[in-house]
């Protein structure tokens, strides 16, 4: 009883990515050597795929209503306009990025997927049609459906007027509306906690994915998975090269991007070594305004922001899974679906980046949408910690970009000193 008590709770000692990433690679030794004699372990991965899909309209709405409770036009105000407008635009071009690289590497072709039950695609809507039917006839439909577009819209035009009239109504009104916030954020860590819990299944679920994917294809999965983290390291160093140092510090700072990076790659190195936005934060602001020689009204606003809005990287991961999930199916996404990534991401980043595992809870979003089978979920989940480091580095590097560029509009920046000089 002891020696059991004592495996456990050297089980739970170790972090959930790495007790994931090990699962991934027992399970496709075991679907390797074993063969279809494995098969028996699909139903796992079925129930995990089925967890995921209860937890993604609850984890939208209330994330996104939560998190519209500080966007008041108050305290957005003129730097917060420029900071929530360059995060959103960032973030639509990593997407548009990812897609762009992931279609022409093509991860995913010569994979068979497990569960072929899931597998259910949707005749592609025009890209008007894709825009009209973001908003919903019915918003109860919307919840019973699962459509997560619309359930997105109705999340973030229910939080903004909350916002606004917490901000303007006194009285009983502002403090309804308060309780109300209240509710919806207790409401929110409730489903982080089920997230939390299903993600620990994701142990169980992803050894038997692995298993029967292996089971099923052999070594010929490998070479779909070494393209996938091969299309999203191109994407993020395209995106860093080309929007951050060309475009905001070449094209609108009109600063050497190689000052630029000598001041943030400090921050740079800790996101690859931690894999966390939130964690690199005081690194971040170290830089800008020690490096960057950026003012601390600015930085103190608009970093913070961005590790809870601008997620570059986490985007642009959506593309690239969405283009590998469509090619495990032998499909290929029209332009009007490709649309939809963007949309669905862009608009989910809002809500979703504070929620444990927010890469994968966005991809399961963006599948949804898309009518894409929920197995890539816990395909990839196996190596989200090498494609996670990516990410974040492309977040971390974003937020400080964008900081600079905000900055520099209002007179907050020294491009006389610091790393600018170097």
């Amino acid at each position: 009883m002891e020696s059991n008590k004592t495996l456990w709770q050297l089980y739970k000692s170790k972090p959930l990515v790495l007790r994931i990433g090990i699962a991934f690679i027992l399970g496709s030794l075991l679907g390797l050597f074993l063969g279809e004699s494995v098969l028996v372990l699909e139903p796992l991965g079925t129930l995990f795929i089925k967890l995921l899909k209860m937890i993604i309209i609850p984890i939208v709405f209330l994330t996104l209503v939560a998190g519209m409770r500080s966007l008041t036009p108050s305290k957005l105000g003129k730097v917060g306009a420029q900071t929530v407008a360059l995060y959103l635009i960032t973030t639509a071009v990593a997407i548009v990025i990812g897609l762009f690289t992931a279609n022409l590497i093509a991860p995913g072709i010569g994979l068979t997927l497990p569960l072929e039950a899931e597998i259910m695609t949707k005749e592609a809507p025009s890209l008007a049609e894709v825009f009209m039917n973001i908003v919903p006839s019915n918003p109860i439909a919307a919840f019973a459906e699962g459509n997560v577009l619309q359930t997105i819209f109705i999340a973030i035009v229910f939080g903004l007027a909350l916002a606004v009239l917490q901000e303007n109504a006194e009285g009983n009104i502002k403090s309804g509306v308060e309780s109300i916030f209240n509710m919806i954020e207790a409401g929110a860590e409730a489903m982080f906690k089920i997230v939390w819990g299903v993600m620990e299944f994701g142990v169980i679920g992803v050894f038997a994915l692995m298993a029967s994917v292996f089971a099923k294809t052999g070594v010929d999965a490998l070479i779909p998975f070494s393209k996938l983290i091969f299309s999203l390291l191109i994407a993020v160093i395209v995106h860093i090269a080309v929007t951050h140092l060309l475009v905001i510090v070449s094209g609108l700072l009109k600063q050497r991007p190689m000052g630029f990076l000598a001041g943030v790659k400090d921050a740079m190195l800790t996101a690859l070594s931690i894999r966390s936005s939130s964690g690199t934060l005081p690194v971040s602001m170290a830089n800008a305004e020690n490096n960057l020689r950026i003012d601390e009204e600015i930085y103190s606003f608009t970093l913070p922001l961005g590790a809870t809005i601008n997620m570059d990287g986490t985007a642009m991961y959506q593309g690239v899974a969405a283009i590998f999930a469509a090619n495990l199916i032998g499909q290929s996404l029209t332009i009007a679906q490709q649309a939809t990534v963007v949309v669905t991401a862009v608009l989910a980043s809002i809500g979703t980046a504070g929620v444990p595992g927010s890469g994968l809870i966005m991809l399961t979003l963006v599948l949804t949408q898309l009518g894409l089978p929920l197995s890539v979920v816990g395909f990839v989940a196996g190596i989200d910690p090498i494609l996670d480091r990516f990410r974040t580095v492309n977040n971390v590097t974003g937020d400080l970009a964008v900081t600079a560029l905000v900055a520099k509009w209002n007179d907050a920046i020294d491009f006389s000193s610091g790393s600018w000089k170097q």
